[in-house]
């Protein structure tokens, strides 16, 4: 499917502000029905890992879901996706669309629709975690478009986000526009406002690594046969 800029710009968007609201409702939802966090943490990171691959399969075919800048501008630098004007659009959707998934998440559970969280997460040992999952979020990205396999995208990405929850210290955000999002809701996902830049930082740093560790494993990209889009879209459509 090749879609208009602002189908796509659109779908990035809309597909980020369910990702948020996804992990939002769900980490609200938890902390109402049990007080012990490791259930919290685990019922909403399956709610993540199972609305991230929704969310994958349904709107890859129109934009190549990234729902993350890192991911886009990864894309962009490695000449495997958007254009820099692509990229220019995707980027601002992504956000704002975080920013209104964490708004509607909190509107559904009749709280303040824009409450700043107060959930400091400025500790310096959560940077390098965030750099080591988003890394692993390129890598894995990247890695399956090198290896043919962009069909199995929306289990293996909602996989490795729902691993990170678990093994880095930061529960893995590896995504600033989610991370910008998180920052307008003071419930169990959300992160205060001071701790977002050093988050972000991190994140586009790993994402740059990311890029490092696909060179080193997969060498030097092809020339494309077919777009990611087109791929997740022959998977779907038979």
């Amino acid at each position: 499917m090749n879609a208009p800029l602002i189908r796509r710009a659109a779908a990035e968007g809309l597909g980020t502000a369910a990702l948020v609201a996804v992990v939002v409702g769900s980490g609200i939802q938890a902390t109402g029905l049990t007080q012990d966090v490791g259930l919290q943490l685990l019922a909403n990171c399956l709610a993540t890992v199972f609305g991230l691959g929704v969310l994958i399969a349904l709107l890859g075919p129109v934009s190549g879901a990234h729902f993350n800048p890192a991911v886009t501008l990864a894309a962009w630098y490695d000449g495997d996706g958007p254009s820099l004007r692509e990229a220019a659009a995707y980027i601002p959707a992504q956000i704002a669309g975080a920013i209104g998934g964490a708004v509607l998440a909190d509107a559904m559970f009749g709280r303040p629709l824009v409450e700043f969280s107060t959930h400091d997460r400025s500790a310096g040992h959560l940077w390098p975690a965030e750099a080591v999952a988003t890394a692993g979020l390129v890598w894995l990205v990247f890695g399956l478009t090198r290896a043919g396999r962009t069909h199995l995208a929306p289990i293996l990405v909602a996989s490795y986000v729902g691993a990170a929850y678990w093994f880095t210290s930061s529960t893995g955000f590896a995504n600033p526009a989610v991370t910008i999002g998180r920052a307008f809701t003071d419930t169990f996902a959300g992160i205060a406002p001071a701790s977002v830049a050093p988050f972000v930082g991190a994140q586009l740093l790993g994402a740059a690594a990311g890029l490092v560790l696909v060179a080193v494993t997969f060498g030097r990209r092809p020339a494309p046969t077919r777009t990611v889009a087109e791929a997740a879209e022959s998977v779907l459509v038979p």
